[in-house]
């Protein structure tokens, strides 16, 4: 039998949770998950909980878009999800609703926005790397390991100091400085 599920959550342990349980219980949902976590964080526990209890023709009602998606990509992304395990997606206060030609169209509609955004985000960042580039910037984070480091490495590792102390006393990670002997084929002695 189909089962109507929501979701609530709040950024934080200061914020009530009142509001959007009296909207879940207004439209009489079988069982409501409910999380305290930023929308911003991957890991949602109640949220994983939820989703993985969800079955074919079951509904899952968030009372707000936001409380579902930490963006509206991740909120694409999921609804897609929802759909292609048969679980249809309402948003209250949005009004929408997936299992309906026209709460699908909004929400499709919203994922051609989402696409366009990502779209302009990327040509305006590879014209602002041709535009460094023509300036003669280089992208990408400066080297850690300058020449005045690389010939104080060579005489460390020369007099035998372990790579471990050469790091911290240069104060470079050592993977950094592995990745520097590497490059440079500095033998160990």
């Amino acid at each position: 039998m189909p089962r109507v599920t929501g979701y609530i959550r709040v950024s934080g342990t200061d914020q009530v949770l009142d509001l959007q349980r009296d909207a879940l219980a207004a439209i009489r949902c079988d069982r409501v998950w409910e999380e305290v976590a930023s929308g911003a964080k991957d890991d949602r526990p109640a949220l994983l909980d939820l989703l993985g209890h969800l079955r074919e023709g079951d509904t899952l009602v968030v009372w707000r878009l936001d409380r579902l998606g930490r963006s509206l990509k991740h909120l694409i992304e999921t609804v897609e999800d929802l759909q292609r395990h048969g679980v249809a997606f309402r948003s209250l206060t949005e009004s929408i609703d997936t299992s309906s030609a026209g709460g699908m169209l909004i929400f499709q509609i919203f994922g051609a926005l989402a696409q366009f955004e990502r779209t302009l985000i990327q040509e305006r960042t590879a014209a602002g790397l041709a535009a460094a580039r023509a300036r003669g910037r280089i992208g990408g984070q400066p080297k850690r390991i300058d020449p005045a480091k690389a010939r104080i490495i060579s005489q460390m590792i020369g007099i035998g100091i372990p790579r471990t102390e050469i790091a911290m006393a240069l104060g470079i990670g050592r993977a950094t400085l592995y990745r520097h002997l590497a490059e440079n084929e500095v033998a160990a002695i």
